[in-house]
């Protein structure tokens, strides 16, 4: 996960079932914010509560799920961004009866891999895909829990395409398009799907 820093919300999903509250205005008020964590200045969004209590994180689910059962949108395979795209992407992809690779950190998984290096802050950091996760042609829906700077998200972007995979969409229960991943994302020709965003100072 990145980095995220922003202060107020804006609703993007509807919920499809009559008079019920959005998802982003219910998921909304389970995201807690952490002030100055990491470090100070930054007003850390932490999806953690929406995982604990067992309705939450249901409706936090068939958010997704209710989209790409739709046959248009239908994905091949999901692929979930180390470590919170794990979360939501195993679930999503055993909703949907679709099997699930993970994008992991260098030097986390055995089998041959193909590698991606992209630009944080203060450095670099890579991300590997085993070889053999996706086959050429495969339609894959892309998750991770939110969208910062879109570093992560891009880099997975380029190793799913590496192997010959179509990432369909990128999905994140949060924006933050302060921090201009979303628009750097969508400039690079990835269509995106999120629940929410934080945004304003």
């Amino acid at each position: 996960m990145q980095n995220p820093a922003a202060t107020q919300t804006t609703h993007k999903q509807s919920e499809p079932h009559g008079d019920a509250p959005s998802y982003s205005a219910y998921l909304r008020r389970h995201i807690r914010t952490v002030p100055d964590w990491p470090v100070a200045g930054v007003q850390f969004r932490d999806i953690t509560p929406l995982l604990q209590d067992p309705k939450v994180f249901r409706v936090l689910i068939d958010a997704f799920v209710h989209r790409y059962m739709d046959p248009a949108l239908r994905p091949d395979v999901v692929a979930g961004l180390d470590a919170r795209g794990f979360i939501l992407g195993a679930v999503v992809a055993y909703e949907l009866n679709i099997g699930f690779v993970p994008i992991r950190k260098k030097g986390k998984l055995p089998f041959t891999t193909v590698q991606e290096t992209y630009e944080l802050e203060y450095g670099s950091a890579t991300v590997e895909l085993h070889t053999d996760a996706v086959k050429p042609g495969d339609k894959v829906l892309l998750i991770d829990d939110l969208i910062a700077t879109g570093g992560t998200m891009m880099a997975g972007k380029k190793l799913l395409e590496k192997l010959g995979a179509t990432v369909m969409e990128g999905a994140a229960i949060v924006d933050l398009p302060e921090l201009q991943g979303s628009s750097k994302l969508r400039a690079a020709g990835l269509k995106l799907f999120t629940l929410l965003d934080f945004s304003g100072h």
